[in-house]
């Protein structure tokens, strides 16, 4: 279950009470990031808490993946060291302790900078052996939310198949050209890296599958993708399309929660409708 509006009182006063059980001042709990989870602000400890509904089976993970990769010296966001590294339970909510960064303001981030961090998270990545769900099983959750009109009912029945042959075409094509697989971050968009004074460190680990690294590159804007090395563009394009067909999906989700969600699924179903070149993701408003 994903954490509503209406649960953020609560959750929140279920993440102070945690922190301040493990030693943690807190006089203030600033809202930083209200989506499937809510990421709080704790002042003057500077902690960055996560919350999630009870059973959120991808904390465990993510803790595990985040501890992994700091080994590596991998460009992550890093948990709370003054915090055992695990899950608490509190109220109904799943709460994790994360460090809170100092943003670079009024800098946005560089494309070569965030090719530059990717790639050095793609080499870390490569370093660790942990079990992860495929690429294609995430494509998979995308595809039956589009099958099933009881899970999307605003979704058109002509989209609707728009979006079942895109997924059907460009899995076939992508299947037929990958050659290497390896850790990812899943989504590493913009949204997903932060622009801190220690460098760029990327969050929201629970998205990591195993994939080709294309995969990943069809999440950032073009200006990103032309800065990484050894990129297949044939396969990238096709990620492309296979990453928009997806984003979409999830739009359709009537508990999706993102802002404009709708106006940006429409984008998606026009670009492609109008077929190639299609936008790189960030091209399209409203979906980091």
């Amino acid at each position: 279950m994903q954490i509503l509006p209406s649960d953020v009182p609560r959750a929140t006063a279920a993440a102070v009470s945690m922190a301040s059980a493990l030693g943690l001042r807190v006089h203030e709990a600033i809202p930083v990031h209200v989506s499937n989870r809510l990421a709080l602000r704790l002042r003057p400890s500077e902690s960055l808490a996560r919350v999630a509904s009870s059973g959120h089976e991808a904390a465990p993970f993510e803790i595990e993946l985040a501890t992994r990769l700091a080994q590596t010296n991998s460009p992550v966001a890093g948990l709370d060291p003054r915090v055992a590294p695990r899950v608490y339970e509190r109220d109904g909510f799943a709460i994790t302790f994360w460090t809170y960064y100092e943003l670079q303001r009024g800098r946005m981030l560089a494309p070569a900078a965030h090719a530059k961090a990717l790639s050095r998270l793609h080499a870390g990545m490569r370093q660790i052996d942990v079990a992860t769900p495929h690429f294609t099983d995430r494509v998979r959750e995308a595809r039956e939310l589009v099958e099933s009109p009881v899970r999307t009912p605003e979704l058109a029945e002509v989209n609707r198949r728009l979006l079942l042959d895109t997924f059907s075409n460009v899995m076939l094509a992508i299947g037929g050209r990958i050659r290497e697989e390896q850790v990812l971050h899943g989504e590493p968009h913009p949204g997903n890296v932060l622009n801190t004074k220690n460098g760029p460190l990327f969050i929201d680990l629970e998205t990591c599958c195993r994939g080709p690294v294309e995969f990943d590159l069809a999440h950032v804007p073009e200006a990103v993708s032309q800065r990484y090395p050894n990129v297949d563009q044939l396969l990238l394009q096709d990620c492309r399309v296979l990453v928009l067909a997806m984003v979409a999906a999830w739009r359709f989700d009537p508990e999706d929660q993102l802002p404009n969600g709708r106006q940006a699924a429409g984008e998606v179903l026009a670009a492609l409708r109008a077929g190639p070149p299609y936008p790189a993701l960030g091209a399209i408003t409203g979906l980091n």
